[in-house]
């Protein structure tokens, strides 16, 4: 018999009059300052404690434990969300490598929501003993390090990383019995699979190149996607247009930057289905990664403030909302 998660389900519900909804957008547009846009956050219960005064990057790494914190109180065994979580472990590793065999010491380099402490990957990195790790991370953590210690190829170590993070995403979603996770683990491969196509092309990379950095997913022909990127653009988004993503040659056609909002928007799209299930996990699924679309938004409002971007251009790059 299927879990049911209908109390969880309801705390998710009475959480989500908390989101931010468009009307608070757009006073936080009205806001002069990054600064006084942080203070009306605040007001609005973001951060840890009321009166204290949070740099951005603070206010949202605050965000995110919290997050991760309700996660905790919502189902017994956080391992039904490891879809979502594997991203931050990828990223975690990414940093303990880069920061340790670099030898920097950047501020606010790791992610909370991960399966795995962060502190052990970088005892892992500085013993160069992996298999500290579990094994979706260990062989692609000693293979990411080893081409960064030895030939210093920082891209060639996020490639490695990147793809063998899409391959655990794509298993835990097969793994899961949400069919909402399975949903979105294949469209967040195919999605990536278009962005890792079009900067290949940009680049002038290689078809080995381009074929080692793919990741095979249900919805793309990665046969077809590298020819296509291979030819040129006008072909690559040709092919695109007979796929499930045409749009995405709409976006492409237009920006980069529209082409990365239209990802988010569709993620978007996939969980609203969500917001009338009462039993199962999808919900609380849906909650998490409205939450983060939400601070994606704040992080893109905060940086465009600080820049003194036109608030035109800042409104261009928010994403849509879950409420």
């Amino acid at each position: 018999m299927k879990e049911t998660y209908t109390y969880a389900v309801s705390r998710v519900r009475c959480r989500e009059t908390d989101l931010l909804t468009r009307l608070d957008f757009d006073r936080l547009m009205q806001c002069k300052t990054e600064e006084e846009c942080l203070r009306t956050l605040q007001d609005k219960g973001w951060g840890k404690e009321a009166g204290v005064s949070l740099s951005a990057e603070d206010l949202l790494l605050e965000e995110n434990t919290r997050l991760w914190q309700f996660a905790g109180e919502l189902v017994p065994d956080l391992t039904v969300f490891n879809v979502l979580r594997l991203s931050a472990d990828f990223n975690n590793l990414k940093a303990a490598i880069k920061s340790v065999l670099t030898k920097t010491s950047p501020p606010h380099i790791y992610m909370a929501g991960g399966t795995v402490d962060p502190a052990l990957m970088q005892e892992a990195v500085e013993k160069n003993d992996f298999s500290l790790l579990p094994p979706f991370l260990s062989e692609p953590g000693r293979q990411a390090a080893q081409v960064l210690l030895q030939n210093r190829d920082g891209q060639r170590c996020d490639v490695i990383l990147d793809r063998a993070c899409l391959l655990a995403i794509q298993q835990a979603g097969k793994e899961s019995d949400c069919p909402l996770l399975s949903d979105y683990a294949e469209m967040v491969t195919a999605l990536a699979n278009i962005r890792v196509a079009v900067r290949c092309q940009k680049t002038g990379k290689n078809r080995t190149f381009l074929l080692e950095a793919l990741t095979p997913c249900r919805t793309l022909s990665l046969e077809s996607l590298c020819t296509a990127a291979l030819k040129g653009r006008d072909d690559f988004l040709s092919y695109l247009s007979f796929t499930p993503y045409a749009e995405a040659a709409e976006a492409l056609r237009e920006s980069m930057t529209r082409f990365e909002k239209w990802c988010d928007d569709r993620l978007m799209e996939l969980i609203r289905t969500q917001k009338y299930e009462s039993f199962s996990l999808g919900p609380l699924i849906a909650y998490i990664l409205a939450r983060q679309n939400e601070m994606s938004n704040v992080r893109v409002l905060l940086a465009g403030k600080r820049h003194h971007m036109d608030d035109r251009l800042i409104q261009e790059r928010l994403r849509e909302l879950y409420v």
